[in-house]
């Protein structure tokens, strides 16, 4: 959430601090906004997972989510076919690759569905056995 603090509230603070009084009926303490985007859901265990990423790396996979929360496209990423319809690999490069495994293709949230670090070239067929049973 958002606080954004009123116009007529700050006037009424102002003409307190000046000893005058202002109209009750145009105070108004705040206004909260959400904040925009579509809601994550961490399926099984998908959010303790990304928290055992190394610092740099959580950063960068956070600020990559919330860039598909807001409509927009992550940069690094490509579409995971072999796992499912609709579901997008993010890559998350430090010194070791990390990657994870979404669906925003549903209106009302976006599906984290698996969290690995990677550790060979291809994608691991654990990996991919998880992220389609989830």
């Amino acid at each position: 959430m958002v606080r954004v603090t009123s116009f007529w509230y700050r006037l009424a603070r102002s003409a307190r601090q000046l000893g005058r009084s202002a109209s009750p009926c145009h105070i108004q303490n705040s206004v909260y906004f959400p904040v925009p985007g579509k809601p994550l859901f961490w399926v099984a265990s998908t959010l303790k997972d990304l928290r055992s990423f190394p610092e740099r790396a959580r950063n960068d996979a956070g600020q990559e989510l919330r860039r598909v929360q807001n409509g927009l496209e992550p940069e690094h990423w490509r579409p995971m076919s072999a796992v499912g319809a609709g579901v997008i690999e993010l890559r998350i490069h430090d010194q070791v690759e990390h990657r994870v495994f979404y669906v925003a293709k549903f209106s009302e949230m976006i599906y984290v569905l698996h969290v690995f670090p990677k550790k060979t070239q291809g994608t691991a067929q654990r990996d991919l056995e998880i992220g389609r049973k989830r």
